[in-house]
């Protein structure tokens, strides 16, 4: 299980590629002759790799399933639902990567903890379910990862997802990650960004859901109890973006997004490390 718990920045790792200056023979030199130090090349590159797949072949005590996606929702509200407007656009700000990178920091970077691919639109179902009259256990988060972790062997899976918020008393339909304007006319107005993430831990063996409801309570009385807007969710009337597509070139939002996200994983990970 896993024990080790540290709060670092991961970095990415880069490999370079060494090359080296040869000096031309008197006479010709016919072109297969040069094929040689090509393959010296290969065989570096090749040994180079070996430890990653050695890594991944290894123990995993926690597979981390990333779901966040590269959707942004951008979302405008007038006082009543009169008027209301969401576009949903395509961001690359790398947030599932994020995901991963924060786990593995609370971990100090424990070998076994392992990211877990997924076949494309394995969450599809999850996201957008069919109309039925009783709740499809084969459209839930359990059923969903078992069908594509049968040899993964993790003792535990750790599944982050969105989901969508209605704050009582409000029109507002917060849809997953995005950012939101609401008012009247152009002076009484005010934005937000928003990261509505979900943490869910499985058993790695059953399946079951492992709970941590109360684990993480005190997280939300604190956020709850706040005397002053969080600086991530706070966003001037002049970074909203207009046209809506305008978000995915906003360095602002970029941050702020990407700030949001890491401080929802950074704060849960404690409850989510702990044995029982």
């Amino acid at each position: 299980m896993i024990r080790r718990f540290a709060v670092a920045a991961v970095l990415v790792s880069c490999f370079g590629a060494a090359g080296w200056a040869q000096s031309l023979p008197t006479s010709p030199t016919p072109p297969a002759l040069a094929k040689p130090p090509a393959k010296k090349v290969a065989r570096k590159a090749n040994a180079a790799a070996k430890p990653a797949v050695a890594a991944q072949a290894g123990p995993c005590r926690l597979g981390v399933i990333p779901v966040l996606g590269n959707q942004f929702a951008v979302q405008k509200y007038g006082v009543t639902i009169i008027g209301n407007e969401s576009t949903n656009v395509l961001i690359e700000w790398g947030l599932d990567d994020l995901v991963v990178a924060r786990v593995r920091a609370a971990t100090g970077n424990d070998p076994a903890v392992r990211r877990i691919n997924y076949p494309k639109g394995a969450f599809d179902l999850f996201y957008h379910p069919k109309p039925h009259l009783l709740p499809d256990p084969t459209t839930g988060i359990p059923a969903i990862v078992q069908s594509f972790t049968q040899n993964a062997n993790c003792e535990r899976y750790l599944v982050v997802t969105k989901f969508r918020l209605h704050p009582q008393g409000t029109n507002l339909q917060l849809d997953g990650i995005g950012t939101y304007n609401q008012g009247l006319g152009s002076m009484l107005r005010h934005s937000h960004v928003f990261a509505n993430v979900e943490l869910t831990l499985l058993d790695g063996r059953s399946y079951a859901r492992m709970d941590r409801t109360l684990a993480t309570m005190g997280n939300r009385f604190s956020e709850s109890m706040r005397l002053t807007e969080n600086p991530f969710k706070h966003l001037d009337n002049s970074d909203f973006p207009d046209p809506p597509e305008a978000a995915a070139s906003s360095a602002t939002l970029r941050e702020k997004t990407r700030g949001l996200v890491a401080e929802e994983i950074d704060k849960a990970m404690p409850a989510y490390l702990k044995d029982e």
